[in-house]
């Protein structure tokens, strides 16, 4: 085997790593939003605390990937689709990292609502469902990110509209509800707070879902029209 075919084989072996962290990192982040959204639904604090303690482990995971990164870059020299990749997962991750934390904020404001027992002004039902959307965001990012499939990266631009709507409900009914009976404002705002987190997951997905678009087609399709991007994806 020549010296220059072992260095390609090489480092396309680093690039699969990379990814492969990337997605592991990814799963960590949905075991998050799971156990946040049950914890919150079902009043389990067990699973509450577990997602406090573990967001240490997202956050060393966005360290580690982001160190293999910079070896890569001077090492390698990467140029074209595989500097894309790289510049794609340095952003992807910054995104799981933010997630993780969109994550704990829900279960730190779910501590507040059940030690505090001031559960007569419950949004869960509502929030659960918004939540299941932006789940379900994520994993078709990850999903877009491992197979480069720009279809379901237009999926999640599209169903950012989706969550938003439905955070802007959550808002209109838990005013109603405070102005209704002030007794319930300190309930409502945690509530508030957890389905602004979950509108915030969205985002970051949308991101990475926009990410994929540039890596595949190198092209920025950040603060653009849903109507540009799919345009984009179509060509």
């Amino acid at each position: 085997m020549g010296t220059s075919e072992h260095t390609s084989k090489q480092f396309d072996a680093d690039l699969e790593a990379v990814r492969s962290r990337v997605l592991q990192m990814g799963g960590m982040v949905e075991d998050q939003i799971e156990r946040a959204i049950e914890g919150l639904t079902h009043g389990d604090m067990r699973l509450i605390d577990q997602v406090i303690a573990d967001d240490h482990r997202v956050n060393a995971m966005e360290v580690g990937i982001d160190e293999m990164c910079s070896h890569i870059i001077a090492r390698r020299q990467p140029a074209a689709i595989d500097l894309r990749m790289i510049m794609t997962v340095i952003k992807t991750i910054t995104d799981l990292e933010r997630i993780g934390d969109e994550a704990e904020k829900i279960a730190r404001m779910t501590k507040l609502i059940y030690e505090n027992d001031r559960l007569h002004a419950p949004r869960f039902g509502e929030i659960k469902h918004v939540a299941e959307v932006a789940l379900d965001m994520l994993r078709k990012s990850l999903d877009a990110f491992a197979r480069l499939d720009l279809g379901a990266a237009g999926q999640v631009v599209r169903q950012d509209d989706m969550v938003d709507e439905e955070f802007r409900a959550i808002l209109r009914q838990l005013i109603t509800f405070m102005m209704e009976d002030p007794r319930t404002i300190s309930t409502s705002i945690e509530i508030l707070f957890i389905a602004k987190a979950v509108e915030r997951i969205g985002d970051h997905a949308k991101n990475m879902a926009e990410y994929v678009v540039y890596m595949v087609k190198g092209k920025d399709v950040r603060h653009v029209t849903v109507e540009e991007i799919e345009r984009e994806i179509s060509q």
